[in-house]
């Protein structure tokens, strides 16, 4: 069996013979910057969509881990593992998108979460839903939230969704912590029964740190109300991350008429946020995911009416933009996830080899006749200067006689060069005037020693 090497070795003299080595070696060049480059693109851009993604959500039986569940669902089917890490609430997925160490991908953070921070290498892909801030409440109906002044108020622990947001709306109505009202910071698992018991007069709950289940119960709970913010045009206009919203009488329940009439809640929306360095690929299934889970009517929400383009506290990314004005790429909304993201990465490699080799092969000619010129040109630079020397007195016998023997050696150099047919002229053209130059010198010898010197 014949080794690679010698299989090699007959390939490059046959393509030697064909063509030439110059050009052989010219094009080979090209070809070989064509490829490094090619091989540059493929292994250091970002060109193939990852394969898996890591969301930092909300505690386990919030709306946010829920629907990051719906979002795993989602990705799955297009072959996407989707990683849920339960959070405390929207301020740690903040706090763990800014951290590049945490490895989370994307999460779910409130309006009006970033404060005056600048988080640059964060971006949104638009908002996705509204989260109502709710207000549980024992004894008389209550109108205003100055009516809760020297009340004990459970705000919820430092750092969750509705502390800060509650904080602000008691500050506006003249509540503030360390006067004689007590605001309780504690997480309670049962905040019904903190009520029930006369332990805490209200709580503020949202749906980014509190489980779904534990707000149902509260709104069945007839020893409790929901607090209705009837001054909801105010506090939107007032605090600009809030949303003015209706929950209809019997919404929940019809049968129970459940709540027993309309409760105007305010709230901010949810963004989906995301590190910059998330794949557009990715960018364009995780708003299909969202558009899936989140585009139907809701009790609070209209059809359609998310996710939305709507610029709060990040940049909308600019491959969210082009989502909302054009839907998916082409390559993949026309393919199934996995083969668009094997034609990225072929495209990734063929199109810096056809960008590069266009332009190279037309000066390939020229370098390949540039290469052959200067075999015969530079044999031109040492006769000329063999001429000078020919021409610099004194000249005697035995100085003429060395010069022959140099052109001598120019000529035998000469013959050994081998040349393409279609640059034959350049050939004997320069065997010629070593001829004219030689008989310059053998002319100026006396007539016994017109032989070439041996």
């Amino acid at each position: 069996m014949t080794s690679p090497k010698i299989l090699l070795t007959r390939a490059w003299g046959r393509l030697n013979v064909l063509f030439g080595r110059g050009l052989v070696i010219s094009v080979g060049s090209i070809l070989i910057v064509c490829l490094a480059v090619s091989a540059g693109a493929f292994l250091f851009l970002n060109t193939a969509a990852p394969r898996s993604l890591t969301i930092s959500s909300g505690p386990a039986g919030s709306t946010f881990h829920r629907t990051a569940e719906k979002y795993q669902k989602i990705l799955a089917r297009e072959g996407v593992k989707l990683k849920i890490l339960p959070s405390d609430g929207s301020p740690e997925n903040l706090r763990r998108l800014a951290d590049a160490k945490a490895g989370v991908d994307i999460g779910f953070v409130l309006g009006g979460a970033a404060g005056d921070k600048d988080f640059d290498q964060l971006m949104s892909l638009g908002s996705v839903s509204y989260q109502p801030l709710m207000v549980f409440y024992r004894g008389e109906k209550r109108e205003l939230l100055s009516q809760f002044k020297g009340k004990r108020l459970n705000v919820g622990p430092a750092g969750s969704g509705p502390h800060a947001l509650a904080l602000a709306l008691l500050k506006a109505n003249g509540i503030v912590p360390g006067a004689d009202t007590i605001l309780d910071e504690t997480d309670f698992d049962d905040p019904g029964k903190e009520l029930r018991e006369g332990r805490v007069d209200a709580v503020f709950l949202m749906g980014d740190s509190t489980a779904s289940s534990v707000m149902r119960k509260l709104i069945r709970d007839g020893s409790v109300r929901l607090f209705s913010f009837v001054q909801t045009d105010a506090y939107v206009r007032r605090v600009k991350v809030l949303n003015k919203l209706l929950l209809p009488r019997g919404g929940l329940d019809l049968g129970q008429d459940l709540p027993p009439e309309d409760v105007y809640l305010v709230g901010p929306t949810v963004q989906l946020v995301a590190r910059e360095s998330l794949h557009p690929a990715l960018s364009d299934l995780l708003l299909e995911a969202a558009r899936e889970v989140h585009g139907s009517a809701g009790l609070l929400r209209k059809r359609g009416e998310f996710p939305a383009a709507q610029e709060g506290d990040f940049r909308i990314s600019a491959d969210a933009t082009r989502y909302y004005a054009s839907g998916k790429s082409f390559l993949y909304g026309t393919f199934p996830f996995w083969l668009a993201s094997l034609i990225a990465r072929v495209l990734a490699f063929l199109v810096p080899v056809v960008l590069l080799l266009l332009p190279a092969l037309k000066f390939a000619p020229m370098i390949y006749r540039w290469r052959i010129e200067s075999r015969i040109y530079r044999w031109y630079q040492v006769l000329l200067e063999l001429e000078r020397e020919a021409f610099k007195p004194p000249m005697d016998a035995a100085r003429r006689g060395e010069l022959l023997r140099q052109l001598d050696h120019i000529e035998t150099a000469v013959n050994r060069i081998v040349i393409p047919a279609s640059f034959g002229d350049l050939f004997y053209g320069l065997r010629g005037h070593i001829n004219f130059v030689r008989q310059s010198l053998l002319a100026h010898l006396p007539p016994d020693q017109t032989d070439t010197p041996a």
